[in-house]
């Protein structure tokens, strides 16, 4: 039986072309007015996962 790819997941986690698991930063959903340019431009970039982190989302995307 295929496995299936968790569709939330997806929409949140890309692969790079070496195998790592990209992401977005945390700190870009509200109360950005009391945030510095510095903070809010860096939270724009999106973010290689934590290895421990990366095999738990792998699971979830197994056929991206």
């Amino acid at each position: 039986m295929k496995l299936k790819t968790n569709k939330s997941a997806a929409k949140r986690f890309r692969k790079t072309g070496t195998g790592k698991i990209v992401g977005r930063k945390a700190g870009r959903g509200h109360l950005l007015m009391q945030k510095s340019k510095a903070q809010k431009k860096l939270a724009n970039k999106p973010k290689i996962i934590a290895k421990g982190d990366a095999k738990r989302v792998a699971r979830l995307l197994p056929n991206l």
